[in-house]
């Protein structure tokens, strides 16, 4: 088997060693109880933080203000799956993710972040990180998910995990 073959096979186990983990930040309705505003991206309203397997299968999600950082966020995310994910050894994240984080992520869960940038200014998908994009492109086309309309950040997350579920179903099928 080529080594290409032996990291798919590997990648693909029930319990993943490699994840992706990125943020979204979101538009709010009008009456909603946290909302921030992302200076980077121009969006008032919340930031959705998921950390997938390499299929693209969501694991965790935080949901909180935007204004807050992708690195605190990310934290938030890590501790949800600290015992859920016994097997994950490496983490994947944008540059928005660099800094004293990859510190943090090796010292509290003992996993490697490796942050994935881009080294020219053409367009081309990124290494692997194209597979998180690809988790949101499919949770936009569910209407509930293209803004969030929810007052609460858990049924927020909650919303996030059926669209997930209807996914993994329909994929089943």
């Amino acid at each position: 088997m080529k080594s290409e073959e032996l990291l798919v096979k590997k990648m693909k186990n029930e319990q993943p060693s490699v994840a992706i983990i990125d943020s979204q930040s979101v538009k709010l309705s009008n009456k909603v109880d946290i909302k921030g505003y992302d200076g980077n991206k121009k969006v008032k309203g919340r930031k959705r933080h998921i950390l997938v397997d390499t299929l693209g299968f969501i694991h965790s999600v935080a949901i909180h203000e935007a204004n807050i950082h992708d690195s605190v966020g990310a934290k938030l995310v890590l501790w949800k799956v600290k015992d859920k994910m016994p097997n994950l050894k490496m983490i994947w994240a944008d540059l928005g993710y660099a800094g004293k984080l990859i510190e943090y992520v090796s010292r509290f869960f003992c996993w490697q972040l490796w942050i994935v940038g881009r080294s020219t200014k053409e367009s081309q998908p990124l290494p692997f990180r194209w597979i998180v994009e690809r988790t949101f492109a499919w949770l936009n086309n569910y209407r509930g998910l293209s803004k969030d309309y929810e007052y609460s950040t858990k049924s927020s997350e909650n919303l996030i995990y059926i669209a997930m579920l209807h996914l993994m179903i329909r994929r089943l099928a």
